[in-house]
């Protein structure tokens, strides 16, 4: 099976970002949000991110003008009737994305495959909510999707071999490089990834370095490009928070305990970048840190 068309729910940041590279790669892309005026303000958002591209030499004008051409906004889930592929994007929430498969599967082809951008979710579990699972699977496109080059592939127990296949060879045409993922909490990156965030708070917490200190060494100690706090606002603290949860919760491990810092800095609405406010306050020309 061919993906051709592609719709994608959620128009985030997330959802956004992988419209803009299924576009990009020559798909036709749907974009739903709960309302058509947010899809509309992510077409304008994406238009920017492509402009970007141009000023930067990676994409010509004409592919520009070409991939906004292929992306419309939608404001039911009628005209998903015509997708090979629809990617949910929307918040982290398994009530939520349980709701959005509900309303969309009544309006789908038997043959449509469905994939979720679920960075910590069980895919059984959300393949279980609709009426494929051996059509469902695990799309997980890194943030930035435009600029990051991983996509995690994660198969549900019930995943079909000709889905999985499917899936792989449309992400590869994305220009993208797959990883596969076995279904466990939070899967291969963030696995890995959440904890150590978790810890550099741990390591704020407890007096080890302050907000600067431990972002400078591991920028200039381990190379990293981020320091680990300046990516946790970056990602959103409710995220991190939240995917901690799922891996304390899904492995029964206390070393994936969420820090108390890290819970005092949501429950404060602190959540980084989005707020304006999280490890550094982004309220100036430059960010500040909080401790």
């Amino acid at each position: 099976m061919d993906i051709r068309k592609v719709g994608i729910i959620g128009a985030g940041h997330m959802g956004a970002g992988i419209a803009h590279v299924c576009a990009l790669a020559g798909h036709e892309v749907l974009l739903k949000d709960t309302s058509l005026q947010i899809s509309e303000r992510a077409l304008a958002t994406i238009n920017g991110h492509l402009a970007k591209q141009v000023r930067k030499g990676r994409i010509s004008e004409a592919e520009r003008s070409a991939a906004l051409e292929k992306i419309h906004a939608v404001d039911d889930y009628e005209p998903f009737a015509t997708c090979d592929l629809v990617i949910e994007a929307v918040t982290e929430s398994e009530e939520v994305k349980r709701q959005v498969f509900a309303e969309l599967c009544p309006h789908l082809p038997p043959a449509t495959l469905i994939g979720t951008n679920t960075s910590s979710i069980s895919i059984t579990r959300l393949a279980a909510a609709t009426d494929r699972p051996e059509k469902f699977m695990g799309i997980h496109f890194m943030n930035p999707a435009p600029l990051m080059e991983l996509v995690e592939l994660i198969r549900g127990i019930a995943t079909a071999d000709e889905t999985f296949h499917t899936v792989r060879a449309f992400v590869i045409g994305l220009g993208k490089t797959p990883a596969v993922a076995e279904d466990f909490p939070a899967f291969i990156v963030n696995r890995i990834l959440l904890p150590m965030i978790n810890e550099a708070i741990y390591a704020l917490y407890e007096g080890v370095g302050t907000v600067e200190a431990i972002d400078t060494a591991m920028k200039l100690g381990a190379h990293h490009p981020m320091g680990p706090l300046e990516l946790a606002d970056f990602i959103g603290l409710d995220t991190c928070l939240n995917l901690m949860q799922v891996l304390y919760e899904g492995l029964a491990d206390s070393k994936y305990r969420p820090c108390p810092l890290l819970v005092k800095y949501v429950e404060a609405g602190w959540l980084g970048r989005k707020t304006r406010r999280g490890f550094y306050d982004y309220h100036g020309d430059e960010p500040v840190p909080t401790r």
